[in-house]
C-alpha cells in the first residue's frame, strides 16, 4: 500500500477499511484451503515445523545480508504460523486456552508479511537443499496470492496484468499495428544484414506452432526475435503469430492464481482460434513455466508446449540448422533461468547449442538446478523502485559468478533475466560484459549460404523425432 510499511509501491486499497484486512485475509485463506489444492502441502509443512535453517546456506540473499528474516524457513513460518493458529484443531484449542495471550493476526503482522514475501524471488533454490522437501517458493507464492486479496501487491504487477486482461491485451500495450510494423522492420533487417528472406507470419490457420514470446521482446530484443525467425526459416518450421494474443508473459504466476488462470485461458483460446497444434514459447523462463500448466486448463487434447531452445536443439541435432565453419570467438557463459532449470527440465539443450557455435564456452559455478537466480525473479525485476535491493543485494552473487568466468557474453534465454542481468552488470561495474539471447548468437552462427535439407512446412520437429537430451 502507499501509506503502510517500508514499500511505497503497493496498490491503494479498494475502499477497504484497514481494520478489515485480517478478516479478509483469513476469509481468502479459508477459501483457498477449501477449493484449492494447497491444504495437503501446508498441513505437511506445518507439522514438520521446518525451521532447521539449513536452507540459509542456499539463499543468495541471506549470503549477503546474514539477517534472520532472509532465511527461507523463517519467512515461510510467517504464513505457517497463521495456518496453525486459525486452520488446525490444535491451534484453535490452544487459542481458547491461552485467551488474550494467543497469537492474533494483525495489520502490523500483514505488513511484515508483505515486506518479507517480496524480498524473496521464489527461485526455489532452497527447495533443492531442504532435507525435508519443504518448498518455500510455493509458500511464498501462496502468501503473495493471499496478500493480493487484501491489496498488498506491487502496483507494477497489477498494472501489467490489468493491461493484459482489460487493456491492450498485452503487458507492454503493444498494438497489432505496432507489432506488424516491428516485424516488417525485422524482416528487412534480416534481408539487408543477414541475407535471408525469413518472415514473421501472422494469423496462419493450422500452423504447427503458435509463437508466444515475452511481448517485451518486440520492443527490446530484436536480435533474439530475428534469431527465432531465422531458425524457423531454415528448419522449415510451420509457425504463426496470433494477432489476438501474442504475449507469453503471465505475471499472475508472481502474485495470484486467479490472474494466472485467466491469462493461461487466453493463451489457449488463441491457439484454438488459429487451429494450432503446439505452443512455441520464446526465450522466457516464467512464460515457459506458465505454459507447462496448459494441460491442467485445456481439457481434452491440450496443445503440446515447446520452448524455442528445445526446438532449436532438435533442429540442430537433425542437421536442419547450417552453421558457419568459424565459431563465435568471444568467451561465452550461460545463465540458467530458474524457471527453466530448477527442476532440470531445460538444462542441456542450450549448452549443446552453445558448445556447437562457441569457441570458448565456460560454465558458471554452481549451475543447472543449483544455479543462482539473476536476482530479479518472482516479478521483482519489474519493480524499478527497489533496484538497489535487487541488483545490489539479490544480484551480488550472480555478479560474482559472471566476474569469475571472465566471459564477454552472458547468454540469458529469459526476458526478465536479460533486463536484470544488464542492470546487475551495470551496477557492479562489469564493464565489457554483454547480456544476449541464445538465438542472437545462433543468428550470428548460421550459414545462410548453405541450404538446409529440404523440408515441407511443419515437418521440422517431426524430422527430429522425439529425441531428448541425455546430458
Amino acid at each position: 500500500m502507499a501509506t503502510r510499511g517500508k514499500f511505497s509501491y503497493y496498490v491503494e486499497p479498494r475502499a477497504l477499511q484497514v481494520a478489515d484486512r485480517p478478516r479478509k485475509f483469513l476469509a481468502a485463506f479459508a477459501a483457498v484451503l477449501e477449493h484449492g489444492n494447497y491444504a495437503v502441502a501446508l498441513d505437511s509443512y506445518a507439522r514438520l515445523v521446518a525451521r532447521c535453517g539449513r536452507c540459509a546456506a542456499s539463499c543468495q540473499l541471506y549470503a549477503v545480508t546474514g539477517e534472520d528474516q532472509d532465511i527461507p524457513c523463517h519467512r515461510s513460518e510467517l504464513l505457517l504460523r497463521v495456518y496453525r493458529r486459525y486452520f488446525t484443531t490444535a491451534g484453535l484449542l490452544k487459542a481458547r486456552v491461552s485467551g488474550a495471550s494467543a497469537f492474533t493476526l494483525t495489520d502490523d503482522y500483514l505488513d511484515r508479511m508483505g515486506e518479507q514475501f517480496y524480498r524473496c524471488t521464489a527461485c526455489r533454490r532452497c527447495r533443492v537443499e531442504c532435507p525435508l522437501g519443504v518448498d518455500h517458493g510455493l509458500v511464498t507464492h501462496l502468501a503473495r496470492w493471499l496478500l493480493a486479496e487484501i491489496d498488498v501487491v506491487p502496483k507494477a504487477l497489477v498494472a501489467a496484468v490489468r493491461e493484459q486482461l482489460e487493456g491492450a491485451g498485452n503487458t507492454s500495450a503493444v498494438s497489432v499495428a505496432g507489432l506488424k510494423d516491428t516485424c516488417e522492420f525485422l524482416e528487412e533487417e534480416l534481408r539487408d544484414t543477414w541475407g535471408v528472406e525469413a518472415k514473421f507470419p501472422f494469423d496462419v490457420e493450422g500452423a504447427e506452432y503458435v509463437f508466444f514470446p515475452a511481448v517485451s521482446d518486440y520492443l527490446l530484443e530484436a536480435d533474439t526475435l530475428m534469431g527465432n525467425a531465422a531458425v524457423m526459416h531454415v528448419s522449415g518450421g510451420s509457425w504463426t503469430i496470433g494477432t489476438g494474443n501474442f504475449d507469453g508473459i503471465n505475471y499472475g504466476l508472481f502474485y495470484s492464481d486467479r490472474m494466472f488462470e485467466r491469462i493461461i485461458r487466453r493463451l489457449i483460446a488463441e491457439v484454438r482460434r488459429l487451429k494450432g497444434r503446439k505452443v512455441l514459447v520464446g526465450e522466457c523462463g516464467h512464460a515457459t513455466r506458465s505454459a507447462w500448466c496448459i494441460p491442467a486448463y485445456a481439457g481434452a487434447d491440450p496443445p503440446e508446449v515447446v520452448n524455442c531452445l528445445e526446438y532449436a536443439w532438435r533442429m540442430l541435432e537433425a542437421g536442419r540448422i547450417p552453421l558457419k565453419p568459424e565459431r563465435i570467438p568471444e568467451r561465452v557463459t550461460y545463465h540458467d533461468p530458474c524457471n527453466l532449470a530448477r527442476v532440470g527440465r531445460i538444462t542441456e539443450e542450450p549448452r549443446e547449442i552453445l558448445k556447437a557455435i562457441c569457441a570458448d564456452y565456460v560454465e558458471m559455478t554452481p549451475n543447472r538446478t543449483r544455479n543462482y537466480c539473476c536476482g530479479g525473479g518472482g516479478g521483482t525485476v519489474s519493480l524499478d523502485e527497489i533496484r538497489p535491493f535487487r541488483t545490489g543485494l539479490m544480484g551480488r552473487k550472480k555478479a560474482e559468478q559472471i566476474r569469475a568466468t571472465g566471459a564477454q557474453l552472458v547468454v540469458a534465454p529469459c526476458a526478465n533475466c536479460k533486463k536484470q542481468l544488464r542492470e546487475v552488470c551495470e551496477d557492479h561495474g562489469l564493464e565489457g560484459v554483454k547480456v544476449v539471447g541464445l538465438h542472437e548468437l545462433l543468428l550470428r552462427a548460421m550459414d545462410f549460404g548453405v541450404a538446409a535439407p529440404a523440408a515441407a512446412a511443419g515437418a521440422g520437429l517431426a524430422a527430429a523425432g522425439d529425441s531428448s537430451p541425455t546430458g
